[in-house]
């Protein structure tokens, strides 16, 4: 069986967020299953370093000439490029809009068809259209997790048995507690504080979390981790409105090391989004012995499990109380946390969809 997939996603080499992550760990853990499979891997620019090297079966195609990419160069390649694969499977919301092979595509939230106020009109109308052809047209549904599984079901009206979640896991470079005085240095970060990784946009309620650690004692500071998006004027506005300039401190885009000492040296993560597809933060958090203060709400209970510090998003008492309950019950969290993490991983994740893929396969041939 030869499986195709688009891996564009994965072919960063730094500055990875939430699908890049999922593709690149994704890939990684396909590569490394023992599978009679073939596979090729279908990019826009040649591979870069860090992803799986080429071996027998285990090949790169790289078709140039992005614009218009998935719409009209990857088809033409499946359509007339032999030995074809056999299942197509894309790891974003976005598959070819023509395929001679059944496809699978993996879908990470459908939270852009609440929020379209967070996209320009252009980007919106093709994420809504693009990814409503893909899974209407997919054989089956890669959902990240239950949350958006019931999601996508619900919005395309596709059977529940054509839709499969897979959770995702901890970024595997991310083994434990790091502490490097030098990188709290690098970026002025002063002890003790609470930490948000994540798009400064406003899914993300980093204003809320602004306005939570304001009614906290000023010993605290609040350290925000992660690339400015949608919107992210309000949240910088919030900040001078309450005076809090030199508490808040805005990090930027951070190496993964760095993330993962700033992560361990702080007093817990805060995550009190509106919506999440799935929230990998949590897992790192847990992961360097750090509490996690989430929503109460979309994939984040699914994540957490009993580890979470539950709060409601919309409720700046909640979220201020979740925080000083990080720090007054830390130590059972951390323990908790550590415990959970255990329940994922990217071996899993990439048995489930591969399982997914060959299925697509089987019930093709039985045709």
């Amino acid at each position: 069986m030869i499986i195709g997939i688009d891996a564009n996603e994965a072919n960063l080499t730094q500055n990875r967020v939430g699908i890049n992550e999922y593709a690149y760990n994704l890939l990684w853990a396909i590569s490394n299953l023992q599978s009679e499979n073939k596979f090729v891997i279908y990019l826009k620019t040649k591979p870069n370093s860090s992803l799986p090297k080429e071996r027998d079966g285990w090949k790169y195609r790289v078709i140039p000439f992005p614009k218009l990419w998935t719409q009209t160069r990857l088809p033409f390649d499946l359509f007339f490029r032999f030995p074809r694969p056999d299942v197509f499977f894309s790891m974003t919301h976005y598959a070819p809009r023509l395929a001679p092979m059944p496809t699978v595509v993996s879908i990470m939230d459908l939270g852009f068809l609440s929020t379209p106020e967070q996209f320009t009109t252009k980007d919106f109308n093709q994420l809504k259209s693009w990814t409503a052809y893909s899974v209407r047209n997919a054989k089956k549904v890669m959902a990240i997790s239950d949350y958006t599984r019931d999601a996508v079901i619900k919005t395309y009206n596709k059977k529940p048995e054509d839709v499969v979640t897979a959770h995702l896991a901890c970024n595997p470079a991310i083994t434990g507690p790091v502490h490097n005085k030098s990188v709290l240095k690098k970026y002025n970060i002063s002890k003790p504080y609470f930490i948000f990784i994540g798009s400064l946009r406003p899914s993300k309620n980093v204003d809320g979390l602004i306005k939570a650690f304001a009614k906290l004692d000023s010993k605290y500071n609040l350290v925000i981790v992660g690339k400015k998006a949608w919107l992210f004027h309000e949240i910088f506005k919030t900040v001078g409105d309450l005076h809090l300039q030199d508490r808040v401190i805005f990090t930027g885009f951070v190496e993964e090391w760095e993330k993962q000492v700033i992560l361990s040296e702080s007093i817990a993560y805060v995550l009190p989004s509106f919506m999440e597809g799935f929230g990998i933060p949590v897992l790192e958090a847990f992961t360097c012995q750090t509490p996690a203060v989430v929503s109460a709400v979309a994939s984040l209970p699914e994540v957490a499990g009993e580890a979470g510090i539950y709060v409601e998003p919309d409720d700046i008492d909640s979220i201020a109380a979740g925080m000083q309950k990080a720090v007054t019950d830390r130590e059972k969290y951390v323990k908790l946390g550590l415990e959970r993490v255990k329940s994922f991983s990217w071996v899993k994740c990439a048995q489930e969809t591969l399982a997914v893929i060959e299925l697509c396969y089987t019930n093709k041939t039985l045709k």
